[in-house]
């Protein structure tokens, strides 16, 4: 079994994400367990989620082991780690590298309620993540 590496980029398909979402909630769980979730939110079958855990397996995002007859499953990376790969992607591709672009470009494009930019200025004054 690979061990978890925090270091490791990980850049996940929103289908990707909905599995290693379960995962995330439920701790260690069966693949049918998760096949039961996404079949009720996304129409997925049970053998469509089966490989999407084995392809994020052989990635080293998942880790399995045998439990009698079944699979189970748990993440082997947290959700602040994709996000923050996934974050720093897009940023690289997007934006040329510059954070500051995001967030200008959120500025400009999103509707800001009235506190938020000074929430946001306390929260980096602190030197906390919103």
């Amino acid at each position: 079994m690979r061990e978890p590496d925090p270091d490791q980029d990980v850049a996940l398909s929103d289908l990707q994400i909905a599995v290693v979402r379960v995962l995330w909630l439920r701790g260690e769980t069966s693949v049918a367990d998760v096949a039961k979730v996404l079949a009720d939110e996304r129409g997925l079958k049970h053998t469509t989620v089966a490989t999407l855990l084995t392809r994020l397996e052989r990635r080293g995002v998942v880790a399995q082991r045998r439990e009698g007859r079944q699979l189970m499953y748990r993440a082997l990376v947290s959700e602040s780690q994709v996000r923050r790969s996934m974050v720093g992607g897009l940023i690289g591709i997007l934006f040329g590298g510059d954070s500051r672009e995001l967030v200008a470009h959120l500025l400009r494009e999103s509707e800001i309620e009235p506190g938020d930019i000074e929430r946001l200025r306390k929260r980096l004054k602190k030197g906390q993540t919103p």
